[in-house]
């Protein structure tokens, strides 16, 4: 007989995510007295929470257990002001809602790795920005070959292995290129979070958070505590091997019909010592074309 428990975080993700933002509210954040003595839960209790949220004590446990898989929109939106959900994790909330009433989804394919030309072609015309195409997991699909240079190392890696999720936990030379490595690192896995919300089950995703869980502590220590974050534009700050010490804008751009890939182009104001360390790095590749371009041809 197969234990239920190794299944809890995929065929239970609304109560999960439930659980662990409950840990992180204290009674005072939404007016409520502390009481005396020791609290033994972290955050709210289960009652405190639904008194706040509007909704019986009952029914709130049955969300957390996942025996209720169809909470109203004005129950989502209650919980997650309760909460004290920001943007993205509201809608984040209001998914995982969603797919519970849709019932889990098994055997889905994972995504093609497929790049059409058109966006390969965009990776040439943004020169000499570094770009490069990831898929929903964050795997490099295809770069320009200051976008490969700009991760230093990762071209050392199989073209299937290039992926920027593991390359920030695994890659020896992660904590020095970003010198914010502990804030990347958040963000990233924050991301992660958000694609495992609507479709835990993705042999991809499974297969790589499997990989990190293991391989990381950090990583492990990180998904549990089940930040979500939508990836936007931002700023990056590099210490790289070759070019120094530089920090760059980017932009995140989803390709429609392309099951989830993204287009991640980085600028620099021009004239400027950042917009000149992106020059040098362009002008250190080598002639060849990146091993990425060529093997997710395939």
């Amino acid at each position: 007989m197969t234990s239920s428990t190794p299944r809890r975080s995929t065929d239970n993700g609304l109560g999960e995510f439930l659980r662990a933002r409950r840990a992180r509210v204290t009674p005072s954040d939404v007016g409520l007295p502390t009481g005396a003595g020791l609290r033994r839960t972290p955050g709210l209790r289960r009652e405190e929470l639904a008194a706040v949220a509007g909704v019986s004590v009952d029914y709130y446990i049955r969300l957390e257990q996942g025996k209720e898989t169809r909470p109203s929109s004005t129950v989502v939106d209650a919980l997650a002001r309760a909460l004290r959900l920001d943007a993205d994790e509201h809608g984040h909330l209001r998914a995982l809602a969603e797919r519970a009433a849709r019932g889990a989804r098994s055997g889905r394919p994972a995504p093609a790795r497929t790049v059409r030309p058109g966006l390969r072609r965009m990776l040439d015309t943004v020169l000499p920005s570094p770009a490069y195409v990831l898929s929903r997991t964050n795997d490099v699909l295809a770069a320009n070959e200051p976008g490969l240079r700009l991760l230093a190392g990762i071209d050392e890696w199989p073209a299937a292995q290039r992926n920027t999720v593991r390359f920030i936990f695994l890659h020896p030379n992660a904590r020095t290129l970003f010198p914010y490595w502990e804030r990347i690192a958040a963000e990233t896995v924050a991301h992660l979070r958000t694609v495992a919300g609507t479709d835990p089950d993705a042999p991809d995703l499974a297969a790589l958070v499997g990989e990190l869980v293991v391989k990381s502590d950090e990583f492990a220590t990180m998904w549990r505590r089940y930040d979500v974050k939508v990836k936007g534009g931002g700023r990056k700050d590099f210490e790289h091997p070759v070019v120094g010490r530089f920090g760059l804008d980017y932009e995140v751009l989803s390709a429609a019909g392309s099951d989830g890939q993204r287009i991640v182009v980085y600028q620099a104001d021009p004239g400027t010592p950042d917009h000149d360390a992106m020059l040098l790095l362009g002008m250190t590749a080598p002639a060849a074309a990146p091993e990425s371009e060529s093997a997710s041809r395939d």
